[in-house]
């Protein structure tokens, strides 16, 4: 069963009633309060410009815990180069921009609406959400941003204009941060290679609803 949201009453059915392909709810709004509190139950918005918003919590979730990640020799030797600088937070609304107009194959327009990303920039001007920029020079080679909630990073996109330049900015989120677990959402042969892999909801939830330490 798929539930109908209202906008003036921010809630969410219980994520184990999704449907088969994850989806649970239909309808609210991007507000702060409620993208905040779909995330903190494993929950998220993909929807696209002629579509309500279509709220999601896949029974199985993708994921990529930093210690495990996989560097291929050639990342390795990239790294070792320094040829590219990283930074966070430094361009935000540009990363987000990025990822919405980058060209993606078998994919035409784009889920990162123009709702989504002044959603995301004000749950960035709150704190809450995060860029890693990749540089060449002066210029945005790759980036990705994402939700930090309670040491887990959700991943929402990322983009590469330099080859290579989007897995160095995963590297780095996994190797210079304390962020436990990387949610992917879903599943994609490039995050496998780096060592992504699925967990169930429960799994997920328990690592999500852990105190840190």
């Amino acid at each position: 069963m798929v539930y109908r949201l209202d906008e003036n009453e921010i809630w969410f059915p219980d994520p184990k009633l999704a449907e088969d392909d994850g989806l649970l709810a239909v309808g609210g709004d991007l507000s702060p309060g409620r993208l905040l509190l779909a995330y903190k139950n494993g929950i998220f918005p993909w929807y696209a410009d002629d579509s309500p918003i279509l709220w999601y919590s896949p029974h199985e979730r993708f994921v990529l815990f930093p210690r495990k990640v996989k560097i291929s020799a050639s990342m390795r030797q990239l790294i070792r180069r320094n040829k590219y600088p990283v930074t966070v937070n430094k361009q935000f609304a540009h990363v987000v921009e990025a990822c919405a107009t980058a060209k993606r194959k078998g994919e035409e327009g784009t889920w990162i609406t123009a709702g989504m990303r002044a959603a995301y920039q004000e749950l960035h001007h709150l704190g809450w959400a995060n860029s890693l920029e990749v540089w060449d020079h002066s210029q945005l080679a790759g980036g990705l941003y994402g939700i930090l909630i309670n040491g887990v990073f959700c991943g929402e996109s990322m983009f590469s204009t330099q080859s290579n330049a989007s897995k160095l900015a995963l590297i780095t989120l996994c190797q210079n941060t304390n962020i436990r677990m990387i949610d992917c959402q879903m599943h994609t042969p490039h995050l496998e290679r780096m060592g992504a892999e699925p967990i169930s909801r429960e799994r997920y939830m328990e690592i999500l609803t852990a105190a840190q330490t």
